[in-house]
């Protein structure tokens, strides 16, 4: 088991096992199993904010949604090697998903999924939190491609109904054979 630290902890590094469900379960197409295994409930689509401030606002709300879904287990982060984000831990393996992207894969939960990625930049232009987002029991999972400008959200259908009729996130509820981009968004 590979390990680093940070902020005074240990934290697990993931590997493709962890991600091989995901994998297994995604294809290139324009719908949301380009990001989101067909294997929940519901899911749904929610546009990334242009606005800096409102995108903060939209990621502790996404955070807060999902830490009452699932408060007691710890959560995998993904964080896509893209060259100019912060991928938290830069000397571990990666693992491969989608189309052959890289990602560091780290057990821990949303409190360092709201933290981590602390600074804004520029190159943070899709906010702050991790690419990709799932709790142990792989109940529900969150993705950002690199080039979307929206997140992909599969799980229960009371978490997908919540997060459509959230006040900030206005979740857009999607079907598999649904087009996953947002109305007026190219895929």
């Amino acid at each position: 088991m590979v390990t680093r630290e940070r902020d005074g902890r240990t934290w697990r590094i993931g590997t493709g096992a962890d991600v091989a469900w995901i994998a297994r379960g995604t294809f290139v197409s324009r719908t949301i199993t380009a990001a989101i295994p067909p294997v929940f409930e519901a899911y749904a689509t929610v546009l990334l904010p242009e606005d800096a401030e409102e995108q903060e606002v939209r990621d502790r709300a996404l955070v807060s949604l999902l830490r009452r879904q699932s408060p007691d287990q710890p959560w995998w982060l993904g964080y896509l090697d893209t060259g100019a984000d912060d991928i938290v831990f830069p000397d571990v393996r990666k693992v491969t998903l989608y189309t052959g992207w890289p990602y560091v894969l780290v057990e821990a939960g949303p409190e360092q999924a709201a933290t981590w990625r602390h600074e804004r930049t520029a190159s943070f232009w899709r906010g702050s939190l991790p690419n990709l987002m799932f709790p142990a029991d792989h109940s529900w999972l969150v993705s950002t491609m690199w080039d979307d400008d929206w997140t992909c959200v599969g799980g229960p259908a009371d978490l997908v109904d919540r997060l459509v009729r959230h006040p900030v996130l206005r979740g857009r509820p999607v079907t598999l054979h649904q087009d996953a981009a947002p109305p007026g968004r190219p895929l």
